[in-house]
């Protein structure tokens, strides 16, 4: 059998997107060495040309150094850049979001192919395993409404809408069934979950922590105005992770304007404090360096973090994506003045997070990865790294961590 070997860029959709492949796989062997595969398939990003330079400098490197190897292409990168890599010879295939249930068939092609498929796709594939992880990543939606300026996802991803309630659970049951206790819940806008069919996210995680054997759920990126008062009611129960992300996106509400954002920062600001007052860490995610964020709005924006009781943070420097809003504006902010800007917000951010692991660095709840040389990684309640020296193997162990020791980005711990 000829051996397939999965790269995967981007988000936590896309790692479940793999693994969904990997299960489709009948007349192929898997492989985790890309040296010893006959065959790529490449589960491209395209969330910024930043995203797409690396796929394609991944496909030079390859074709650099296995240039007889057949690379097959999908992902969001399919449909913004999959015919000129295609017509290029970058690759030899090309197959869009609902057509990777197709896998099997795709890798049997002989001739070079762009099968691209419709954005209103729903995958059925119920996935009992989740190879190489001791979490699992559940999606539970796909595309999304919104419209922000500077985000191509909505033209690569669709319309929002909500994977079968039935089939979700069916999948955490069979994934707990066969070991896994946490499961993170994922999409491209998970907070829409039910918004098409008459339910919820909160209506769903509630029938979720009711199937034997789920210790953790974990919720992926929910926008602000997403988190309403039937989510609210959850936030004390046992089986929620004490970590949400919210994804604010910047904190000047001329800047939120300018990118098209639904959330304020009045009202940001109110709900990261109730949602604080639960004992939970709170991370977002934030663009620095957007057209028109001048020196003014950013020592605004900048001010109002500080105020802020944020703990993690997915911060990147707007990088212009091709086809957007944001593209064609005016005001653009200099390469050097916004890595500044990045610095500062995440040593600040840094900063916060050391401050709360220094209260929160006892009766942590850790799931193991896979460790090497004694050494294991692993992340607590409050999403948090720690890093776990033992002689015991611990992989994929749950761990009660009395007292972590404190350094740098990560907390430590002896456990014998």
């Amino acid at each position: 059998m000829k051996r397939v070997y999965f790269k995967t860029f981007g988000c936590r959709t896309n790692q479940f997107d793999t693994q969904v492949m990997m299960s489709k796989l009948k007349d192929f062997r898997l492989t985790m060495s890309e040296n010893s595969a006959d065959m790529i398939v490449v589960n491209s990003c395209t969330v910024t040309n930043g995203a797409d330079s690396s796929v394609r400098a991944y496909l030079n490197g390859i074709k650099r150094r296995r240039p007889k190897v057949k690379i097959i292409l999908t992902g969001c990168g399919a449909y913004s850049k999959g015919e000129e890599l295609l017509n290029s010879k970058k690759v030899f295939g090309v197959i869009g979001h609902s057509e990777k249930e197709s896998i099997n068939v795709a890798l049997k092609k002989s001739t070079p192919f762009y099968e691209i498929g419709d954005l209103k796709h729903i995958d059925t594939t119920i996935v009992d395993k989740f190879i190489g992880k001791s979490r699992a990543f559940i999606k539970i939606q796909e595309g999304c409404n919104f419209k922000c300026s500077y985000c191509i996802i909505p033209s690569v991803r669709g319309k929002a809408r909500s994977h079968k309630e039935s089939n979700i659970l069916t999948q955490i049951e069979k994934l707990s069934s066969n070991g896994f206790g946490e499961f993170i819940l994922t999409g491209t806008n998970v907070g829409s979950y039910g918004r098409d069919t008459n339910s919820s996210m909160a209506k769903l995680i509630k029938k979720i922590s009711r199937i034997r054997g789920v210790r953790r759920i974990r919720i992926g990126s929910i926008e602000p105005i997403q988190i309403d008062s039937e989510f609210k009611e959850l936030l004390n129960e046992p089986f929620m992770a004490k970590h949400l992300h919210i994804a604010l996106q910047h904190t000047s509400d001329k800047m939120l304007e300018v990118m098209n954002r639904r959330n304020r920062f009045k009202s940001d600001m109110k709900l990261l404090e109730e949602i604080s007052s639960y004992g939970y860490a709170i991370g977002t995610d934030y663009i620095v360096g957007h057209p028109q964020e001048d020196d003014l709005l950013w020592s605004e924006a900048i001010d109002r973090v500080k105020n802020l009781p944020l703990t993690h943070i997915h911060a990147f420097t707007y990088s212009k994506r091709d086809g957007t809003a944001s593209a064609t504006m005016s005001g653009i902010v200099r390469g050097d003045i916004a890595k500044k800007r990045y610095r500062e917000l995440i040593e600040i951010i840094s900063k916060k997070n050391l401050e709360f692991r220094t209260k929160h660095n006892s009766k942590l709840e850790v799931l193991l990865e896979n460790g090497r040389d004694g050494i294991y990684y692993g992340y607590d309640q409050y999403f948090n790294k720690i890093e776990v020296k033992s002689s015991n193997d611990l992989s994929g162990n749950w761990l009660l961590i009395e007292n972590a020791t404190v350094q740098g980005s990560k907390n430590v711990a002896l456990f014998e």
